[in-house]
């Protein structure tokens, strides 16, 4: 096995400093009822952080906006019982020496009318498309996408208010900034549609609104991905020059840290180079960059045809992650499945006690391990 110790090094970022570079990635659980996180939910993370976790992502939270949640028993981000059930996970994380960040979350198109608690509500998208060609849901209006954009900034002031370390907004996976990026889901005729600057226009207005929410030194990080889960195949750029087109203005408009989603960590982006899609991201902007994708595990998380749960899978060799760490391809990790069927994993890690972690099985996600 290959010396690990880049792993456990310390990242500083402005006042953000981080014991090792293991981050825990945002996964939904479906376990708040009434949408409120309740006391088994700051036990779950703060089991992530004595665990040893750098920095934990906590799973999707939607904004306050009447379309946000695509999913029942998800955590909102708004609202005083629900915010003050989030204020005690924030300290339950730090009560264990942790750093802990919100993911605000739009679930977009992937909501369909009847959904609870909003009922009737149906998903908003940038043309009324979930799926490309098929319009089935509510377009936007103009007003509508501010009323989005200044949901997004309540919720970074609000994670700066309850004392989060950082926030990270998410822009991938085919939910609502990804369904603007994408040109098969964004066919619009005005300024936030038609070409490559237009569809970004979204994502960028929700980064400087977060920014101006939060002042010049919170840090904000951007989730983003290539593939879709309405299309794993699904690509927003073919080649680094066009990946640069996409990331230098949301850089520019206050992203500090890139989360560069993809399925498995260990392929490369583009052709003519070992760099994965973080790899790149950290080349083009110089900003630091996590990676992410299967870390730890032998199969990535697509489930089998006719299931929904994340696939089953065993542990395997971090070799490979920690060779590109070396080569300094990107500057943090994180760590999905093998979190869930091991909250100490990055403590089992640094001990050279590989051979303890347990594999990922699907049933664990149906109770706060």
């Amino acid at each position: 096995m290959s010396d690990n110790s880049v792993l456990f090094q310390p990242f500083e970022l402005g006042d953000l400093h981080l014991a090792n570079r293991i981050v825990m990635a945002p996964m939904t659980r479906n376990l708040s009822p009434n949408n409120i996180p309740g006391d088994d939910v700051a036990e779950y993370y703060r089991r992530r952080a004595a665990g040893g976790v750098g920095l934990i992502f906590t799973e999707g939270t939607c904004i306050d906006h009447i379309a946000a949640s695509g999913y029942p028993d998800v955590p909102y981000f708004h609202g005083e019982e629900r915010l003050a059930g989030w204020k005690k996970v924030v300290e339950a994380v730090h009560g264990e020496g942790g750093k802990i960040a919100p993911q605000l979350w739009h679930c977009g198109g992937m909501r369909r009318a009847g959904t609870p608690p909003e009922g009737e509500v149906n998903g908003y998208t940038p043309s009324g498309m979930n799926v490309p060609g098929k319009v089935n849901r509510h377009v936007m209006s103009k007003q509508d996408i501010q009323d989005v954009i200044d949901a997004f900034a309540r919720g970074a002031a609000n994670a700066k208010a309850l004392g989060f370390d950082a926030v990270e907004i998410h822009g991938a996976h085919g939910y609502i900034i990804d369904q603007f990026l994408w040109e098969g889901l964004n066919q619009r005729d005005d300024e936030y549609g038609g070409s490559f600057e237009n569809r970004l226009r979204f994502a960028v207005e929700i980064i400087a609104a977060a920014r101006a929410a939060v002042g010049p030194d919170f840090p904000i990080s951007f989730r983003y991905s290539q593939w879709k889960q309405q299309d794993f195949t699904a690509r927003l750029v073919d080649n680094p020059q066009d990946l640069e087109r996409l990331l230098m203005p949301l850089s520019d408009a206050g992203v500090d840290i890139f989360h560069c989603s993809t399925r498995r960590f260990w392929e490369p982006e583009f052709d003519g180079s070992d760099l994965n899609l973080a790899g790149w991201t950290r080349k083009i902007t110089g900003k630091p960059c996590i990676t992410v994708g299967s870390v730890g595990l032998d199969a990535d998380f697509i489930p089998a045809p006719g299931e929904a749960s994340f696939k089953d899978a065993e542990p395997a060799s971090l070799d490979n992650l920690i060779q590109r760490m070396n080569a300094s391809e990107f500057d943090l990790v994180a760590v999905g499945r093998a979190l869930i069927a091991n909250p100490d994993w990055a403590n089992k890690v640094a001990a050279d006690k590989s051979d303890e972690l347990k594999a990922y099985h699907k049933e664990m996600l149906n109770s706060l391990l």
